[in-house]
């Protein structure tokens, strides 16, 4: 697999506290790669890294298979969680003023702004102050102003902070573009929703170290526990439940289903299959639900630290 980005056993400490301990990662190219973790588990401090902000005690990182140098820097943007744009500067004159930063001539910037402030519909918002704009309005021009001059690698640190339902739609779906049109995407949320939405690969960090990796599809897999959600219709109800509970382990069921005569989570055996059980259960009762119980990534994200 051709990855952009590769974090090789990178290490780095604060005094006595150590923020990474040995930890890899490898990005591949035209993905959108998950970095999640609790609160001080050491993402950010990552992140730092591979903008350069500060360097590794230990390890290594390369870029499209280079070593990190200072010009690297304007294949990246960055979208940090603490936004980082001058509250009394007026919207254009900033996003200009960023864009030139990252290497753009005056005039491309002017092109590239006005195609985003077109499509985002805000066009009207140039003179005016990011001091008179709201949280979610201010983090539309940080997000513009972080990916107008089409690095190869975006990180996104909490990127739909401050956005209502709507707008964090808006933002996801200009995110699966410009993965679709090439661009690599590092995207580190504690909204799982948003890591079952957007990301083909995830690494968990926990407590400085590496506990997860993987593509999310295949953790998935690793994680089910062969569960299925049922759901059934029937006269019967105290007959039908004892008979099944004779053949399956039956555990406690919490969804939601609008024929709930008898409702259960029902745990294979290991040498029966899926459809095994279905023709089991049709031979019982009326099937109106029957849903195999796939782990979430919020389910992953809390068993794995609990278990680390």
């Amino acid at each position: 697999m051709n990855h952009l980005l590769v974090a090789d056993s990178v290490s780095k400490s604060f005094g006595t506290f150590r923020a990474l301990n040995n930890v890899s990662i490898s990005v591949p190219k035209g993905s959108i790669f998950g970095l999640l973790g609790p609160n001080g588990a050491g993402k950010t401090t990552l992140i730092r890294i591979i903008n350069q902000i500060t360097m590794p005690d230990t390890g290594s990182v390369l870029l499209d298979g280079e070593a990190l140098k200072p010009e690297h820097i304007q294949n990246i943007g960055y979208l940090p969680e603490e936004r980082g744009l001058y509250k009394s500067m007026k919207v254009g004159e900033q996003a200009l003023y960023l864009a030139q930063l990252k290497g753009l001539t005056k005039p491309e910037a002017k092109k590239r702004l006005k195609y985003w402030f077109e499509k985002l519909e805000i066009g009207d918002w140039w003179n005016k102050k990011i001091q008179e704009l709201s949280k979610g309005q201010a983090q539309k021009i940080q997000f513009i102003v972080t990916v107008l001059h089409q690095p190869k690698l975006l990180i996104f640190d909490e990127p739909f902070s401050g956005f209502d339902p709507i707008n964090a739609n808006l933002i996801k779906d200009e995110i699966l573009q410009l993965r679709d049109e090439g661009a690599t995407v590092i995207f580190s949320t504690h909204r799982m929703e948003s890591v079952e939405e957007l990301c083909d690969h995830i690494a968990l960090i926990h407590k400085s170290n590496k506990v997860l990796d993987g593509k999310l599809i295949d953790i998935k897999r690793q994680y089910k526990t062969n569960t299925f959600e049922v759901g059934l219709q029937t006269e019967s109800v105290t007959e039908v439940t004892n008979a099944i509970k004779e053949k399956f382990e039956v555990l406690p069921a919490t969804f939601k289903n609008l024929h709930d005569d008898v409702k259960l989570n029902i745990k294979l055996n290991t040498q029966d299959s899926s459809n095994d059980l279905l023709s089991f259960l049709t031979s019982k009762a009326e099937v109106h639900h029957f849903v195999e119980v796939v782990p979430s990534a919020d389910d992953i994200f809390i068993q794995t630290v609990k278990n680390n």
